[in-house]
This record gives structure tokens, C-alpha cells and sequence, in this order.
């Protein structure tokens, strides 16, 4: 496989300020000892690390990106939001939204991050990657048009998808988000269209915990083109394979994209401090592997996966190279020191079956 690896170091020096984890600090919150915000560069940039240290790296085509422009920009965000967040940045930084802190490059850095979703898409879309990764940092997929939210500064991923629309790449584009998080930016940028499937798989009513219900599907011409797939807490690996298997696949598969994307966040895992569920490596890998199938069967296997949260510094590294292990058909692994340690992964047969339960109604529900 021709696989792609867009990263760019500067993306690792992007800052959130002064946060104690989830808080600001002042008054009774002190200052972190270190990192800050649970969004900090050490999860991203080990992943990295580990694909150089396995040799993997040396097997996928490595490459940066430019930023954005300010048309593509445009398409999705509208120039009250765009100049706001430019003129913040250029005057030290600040915080625009709920959780979306940045320092002086911080406009500058989430162009960039925005840069390497839509590089990656443009590479495989003309034919010169099979699939591709994109390690975007800060990530995207809570952040609304005119509002920035929970660490995301701008929708990297609609605005990828934006600008393949306007050089007339695709006509349909099927975006799957499996990040922990309801991925509610991306839902609204595209609720009221029929050209892009929105598909969100998500611990139920972690963050934003008013958003990712079932029951909203759409509006409009996008009616029914949107699936939230709300995952009870504890959910682990065989509710997420089973989700993908009678939920996921079959809504692809009726939808019949032109190219496929994934929200790729490992918040799921099992040691993640934003989550309860409890996910593994091996999670991710056979996630990746029947999306891939899918998208050979459905698009030419054209696939890219941009990477959204996930906040373990020690695990999210092995989940990565479990996803691009798979995407690259690689026979170079990165055992994962967790996946015998603790069982996170089997949560019990009578929990499974209450997974099972719920993802059946569901299934029904989408007759």
C-alpha cells in the first residue's frame, strides 16, 4: 500500500496556556506541573516517536503540508470567526469558545493542522496515495462554524471536505468519528446535506453531553444522513466491532461514497482519562481494517484517517500504530504493553449482551 503520513513538528508546538487539565488557572487552581491541558503535543508526538523507533515511518510516504487558505477557510467558517481568531492570536492569544485556549501561533498552527487533513485527502483522491493519515494537532471535530469547542480551534476535517467539493473530487463523502466525543461539529457544519454521511460512534453524553442523541438524524435535505451511535460507558471491544458491524458498514454501503474519512480519535481506550470506555489497540486495528474493506468495495479504497483526541501519552502511541500497521499492510508491529496487563478490552458477557441490546434497537430503528 501506498500509504501517506502527513505530520508537521509545528503542530506539536501548538499551547493551550494556562490550564490545570480542565480548568483555568486562577484563584484556587494551581498551575499543572506539566502539560496543561489534557490536549498536549506528548500523546501526537510519541506517536511519532514510535513509528520511527519500530522502522515503520521508514515504510509510509512522510510528508507536510501547506496551511489552508483563506478561501477554504471561507467555505466552512464564516470571516467574523475567521478574523477574530486571527487578530486574538496575532495579540498573544486568548480563547474564543469552551475549552479552546491558544497562544500567539495559534491561528497559524491550526491552519497548518486543517493543511495536513486536506493534503491528505487531495493525495489519495488523485490517485498519488492508497490511503493516508493525517496527524492533525489541534484537532477538529467539535468545532463549529462560529464557535470553537473542546480543544478545536477549526473543523479540519468539513474543511478538507470543502475544498474537494469545490475542485469537483467527490460528489459524496462519508465521515466516520469514532473519537470517544460526539463529534458535533462536524454533524452541524453538514446536518442539512445529502452529499456528506455523518456517522458518530460516542461514549453517551460524555462531551458535549447535551448533543449525539440517536434520534437526531438530520434536517432537510440531510435527513437521514446523519447517525449518532451512543455507546453506553464501558463499552469495550467487542460493542465497538459489533456498532461497526450492523450499524456502520451497512450505512455505508447504502450511501455509496466517493471517498471515506475517518475522525480518528483513541479516547476510547481504556486507560483514557476522558472517557469510561474500554477499548484497545486491537480495537482500533479492526476498526481501520473493515473501513478499509468497505472503501475498497465502495470508493477504490480511498481512505484517510485524521487524528482527532485521545489523551493516554502512554497508549494513545500504540493505538496509532495499530490503525497505520493496518492501513499500510505493514509486518511491522508495536506490541502493546496494556493489552495483557489489564482486561480492559472484555468488559464481561452480561454487559456485552446489554450492548448488543442496544445496538440492536438501534439497528431496528434504521429498519
Amino acid at each position: 500500500m501506498r500509504t501517506g503520513f502527513f505530520w508537521d513538528e509545528r503542530c506539536f508546538w501548538h499551547s493551550g496556556g494556562n490550564y490545570a487539565f480542565l480548568l483555568p488557572v486562577g484563584g484556587l487552581v494551581q498551575p499543572a506541573a506539566a502539560g496543561g491541558l489534557p490536549e498536549n503535543p506528548e500523546t501526537k508526538r510519541r506517536l511519532k516517536n514510535l513509528l520511527d523507533v519500530t522502522g515503520l515511518l521508514a515504510e509510509l510516504d512522510a510528508r507536510s503540508a501547506d496551511p489552508v487558505t483563506e478561501a477554504d477557510l471561507l467555505r466552512v467558517h464564516p470571516p467574523e470567526y475567521v478574523d477574530a481568531f486571527r487578530e486574538a492570536a496575532a495579540s498573544g492569544g486568548g480563547e474564543l469558545g469552551l475549552r479552546t485556549p491558544f497562544g500567539p501561533d495559534g491561528f497559524d498552527t491550526a491552519s497548518l493542522s486543517a493543511g495536513l487533513a486536506k493534503s491528505a485527502l487531495f493525495a489519495v483522491l488523485q490517485g498519488d496515495l492508497d490511503n493516508a493519515y493525517a496527524l492533525s494537532r489541534p484537532p477538529g471535530h467539535h468545532c463549529l462554524p462560529d464557535f470553537p469547542n473542546g480543544f478545536c480551534l477549526l473543523a479540519n476535517i468539513a474543511i478538507a471536505v470543502e475544498a474537494a467539493f469545490d475542485a469537483r473530487m467527490v460528489d459524496r463523502v462519508a465521515v466516520i468519528d469514532w473519537d470517544v466525543h460526539h463529534g458535533n461539529g462536524t454533524e452541524a457544519i453538514f446536518y442539512d446535506r445529502d452529499d456528506v454521511l455523518t456517522i458518530s460512534l460516542h461514549q453517551e453524553r460524555n462531551y458535549p453531553a447535551d448533543s449525539g442523541a440517536f434520534e437526531d438524524r438530520g434536517t432537510g435535505a440531510g435527513e437521514g444522513y446523519n447517525l449518532n451511535i451512543p455507546l453506553p460507558p464501558g463499552g469495550g471491544h467487542r460493542c465497538y466491532i459489533e456498532a461497526m458491524e450492523r450499524l456502520v458498514i451497512p450505512q455505508l454501503q447504502a450511501f455509496q461514497p466517493d471517498a471515506i474519512i475517518v475522525a480518528c480519535g483513541f479516547d476510547a481506550s481504556g486507560v483514557d482519562p476522558l472517557s469510561r470506555m474500554l477499548a484497545g489497540s486491537n480495537t482500533f486495528r479492526e476498526m481501520t481494517e473493515m473501513v478499509m474493506a468497505a472503501a475498497s468495495d465502495l470508493c477504490d479504497g480511498r481512505l484517510v484517517l485524521v487524528h482527532e483526541g485521545g489523551y493516554s501519552e502512554a497508549h494513545v502511541p500504540f493505538c496509532g500504530h495499530a490503525v497505520i500497521e493496518a492501513l499500510s499492510g505493514s509486518a511491522i508491529t508495536a506490541e502493546d504493553p496494556l493489552a495483557h496487563r489489564i482486561g480492559f478490552q472484555q468488559p464481561g458477557p452480561r454487559f456485552d449482551a446489554y450492548c448488543s441490546q442496544i445496538i440492536a434497537e438501534m439497528e431496528d430503528a434504521l429498519g
